[in-house]
């Protein structure tokens, strides 16, 4: 498929947490399962903690929680950014991350 032809964008953010206990990030998983679902456009939702038991070289270790949501359009995607469960999401959460990495992609 060319990949002008893609109209659909995959938002992964990996999220470094303060705590790293298993509480934690379950947590915090939890509050993604609270906010970030069933936003319009979006086909696809998880979210969960990174599986300590991968260690080949090119696994990265250096975050706790991975988000994937795809949209079915790169509009849908930026109706989320802005909207009110998204914002609340952010301003919750967000002193319990010390790092957040956000990988988009067009799928």
């Amino acid at each position: 498929m060319p990949v002008n032809s893609r109209t659909g964008l995959a938002h992964v953010v990996f999220f470094t947490l303060k705590d790293q206990s298993p509480a934690a990030r379950e947590a915090f998983v939890a509050a993604c399962d609270k906010y970030l679902t069933d936003h319009p456009g979006s086909i696809h939702y998880s979210a969960g903690v990174r599986e300590p038991s991968y260690q080949r070289p090119v696994n990265d270790q250096e975050f706790d929680v991975a988000l994937v949501v795809v949209f079915d359009s790169k509009e849908a995607h930026d109706q989320y950014q802005v909207a009110p469960r998204h914002k609340e999401f952010i301003a919750e959460q967000s002193p319990n991350w010390s790092k957040v990495r956000v990988f988009d992609a067009l799928a």
